[in-house]
């Protein structure tokens, strides 16, 4: 059996946790793997990934950005 820890969780962490619970009889024990799980990215980053990046970042900082108010009025989003 694997050890356990006691750790303290503020109340309205416990009520959000609560809602993160797939079904109503999971552990938080469960929660919180499922948490980390998604927080952590086994996969490293493409050679291509890595580039795409770095050329938006590049777009970035020459200001070659389009505001989210011409692209709304350009496609009629309200």
């Amino acid at each position: 059996m694997q050890a356990a820890s006691t750790i303290y969780v503020r109340k309205d962490l416990k009520e959000r946790l609560n809602g993160l619970k797939r079904h109503p009889k999971e552990s938080y024990n469960d929660v919180i793997e499922h948490l980390v799980s998604l927080a952590l990215d086994d996969e490293p980053l493409s050679e291509e990934a890595i580039k795409g990046l770095e050329e938006a970042l590049e777009d970035i900082k020459k200001g070659n950005l389009i505001s989210e108010e011409v692209i709304r009025k350009k496609y009629g989003v309200e």
